[in-house]
């Protein structure tokens, strides 16, 4: 017998195969019941033999042939059905007969086949049964001698007990069998279905941190590079002006400490505030499937609701720690200021701060100009400043290039408008519009 391998995808396993049999216990039941058959077609053929003449050799070997048609009944129970069909007349097969109808009723092959050949079967047997019965009822030695109507019934009954149970009892298993496998194709869909919903989730939760170390690293950007650019613009007009002028060396210094104060209690406040966003963006990457933006707009907007500031109200005082900077600025504000979600305000002050921040660093001593302007459903700011004085002192302020990246992306997070660029007068321009 020849075998082949098939790879199972998982456990990476050889499972041998047998022909047309899945499973060894299948080949084994296979052949016993086709040895039974054949030792039963074989017996009969026997009689078969001496009713019609036939040599008893030919009658066995016709038996033996015939009841070992059973073993391909899982390949071909069609054909299985019509050799029992077919040698019904001879009163042979019975064994294969039943076995070949339960087969066929069990097999994927259409119902009206099916139905066919049940019937087909039914009626070789109710005809072969009577006239079994009316040749054995008209021999004169026969002790039992039923009318022609009992022996009608009885060869009805017989055929019936033949033909139904198999047939029902296939129909039953092969739904059953095909109920089984639809469950497990279910289940295998169920399975790669959490898969996938595991992979997106783990998916989810990866960008969400990766997003909430990028609002991470840009908080801290915000909050200290304005801070400790004021604290090295005072440190350098204190170093300018320490010999000379020392009441205002002593404002400077005193200036520094509460630029240093403040950005120590921003970072306090904003630490606090991440531990908590850790569990928002926690709960927001485990949440049912959503667009993985929203994950990040969650954890910001709890972020900018716990922190409670910095809002639009507090750009005054931002200007006003620019002028003790030196730095000329003009703040104009057009419109009946609007009360803004807190994550829009928290971003429109982090804009102008971050403006002015850049002033500091690449524009000493250049004017600059704040304007803020509440319109219908939106927000709108702008920094200006001009050229760099010539005469002014570079204090060496670092600049990382992140402070734009970081506008833009707070901006666009909020489906507002950024732009930024140079000025015909030789200035920098950044502007910016929030929808309320």
């Amino acid at each position: 017998m020849t075998v082949t391998g098939e790879i199972r995808g998982d456990v990476g396993l050889t499972s041998p195969r047998f022909w047309w049999w899945e499973r060894r216990r299948s080949v084994v039941l296979d052949a016993g019941l086709a040895a039974v058959s054949a030792a039963e077609c074989a017996v009969e053929g026997v009689s078969f033999a001496g009713e019609t003449g036939v040599p008893m050799v030919l009658g066995v070997l016709l038996g033996v042939v015939v009841g070992a048609s059973l073993l391909v009944r899982r390949r071909w129970p069609i054909a299985v059905v019509l050799v029992s069909i077919a040698v019904t007349p001879a009163e042979m097969g019975f064994l294969m007969s039943i076995i070949g109808l339960y087969t066929l009723a069990a097999s994927e092959v259409p119902r009206r086949i099916t139905a066919l050949l049940a019937s087909m079967s039914f009626v070789g047997t109710l005809v072969a049964s009577w006239v079994r019965m009316r040749t054995l009822a008209g021999d004169d030695a026969a002790e039992f001698n039923p009318g022609a109507g009992a022996t009608a019934i009885m060869a009805f009954v017989l055929s019936l007990g033949m033909a139904a149970p198999p047939v029902l009892l296939g129909l039953y298993i092969g739904a059953r069998r095909r109920l089984m496998e639809s469950l497990r194709e279910r289940a295998d869909s169920l399975e790669r279905e959490l898969s996938l919903l595991a992979d997106r989730a783990e998916e989810r939760a990866e960008w969400a941190r990766t997003e909430e170390r990028t609002r991470i690293a840009r908080e801290m950007h915000d909050v200290v590079a304005h801070r400790v650019s004021l604290m090295v613009v005072h440190a350098a007009a204190l170093q300018a002006v320490a010999l000379k002028d020392p009441q205002k060396a002593v404002k400077n210094a005193a200036l520094v400490g509460d630029m240093g104060r403040q950005a120590l209690t921003e970072l306090r406040e904003m630490l606090g505030v991440l531990r908590s966003g850790e569990a928002v963006v926690r709960e927001a990457a485990a949440a049912g499937p959503k667009p993985l933006e929203a994950v990040g707009a969650a954890a910001a907007a709890a972020a900018a609701a716990a922190e409670g500031g910095p809002c639009l109200a507090d750009v005054e005082m931002l200007v006003e720690q620019s002028r003790a900077a030196g730095m000329v600025v003009e703040l104009s504000v057009d419109g009946e200021p609007v009360e803004c979600g807190a994550l829009v305000e928290q971003t429109a002050y982090r804009v102008v701060q971050e403006a002015l921040t850049n002033v500091h660093k690449h524009a000493a001593g250049a004017k600059a100009w704040v304007r803020l302007a509440y319109r219908e459903g939106e927000v709108a700011m702008q920094v200006e400043n001009g050229v760099s004085d010539a005469g002014a002192v570079e204090v060496g302020l670092p600049s990382g290039g992140n402070g734009l990246v970081g506008m833009r992306e707070r901006v666009t997070a909020l489906g507002g408008v950024f732009v930024a660029g140079g000025t015909e007068a030789g200035g920098f321009r950044v502007s910016a519009v929030l929808p309320v």
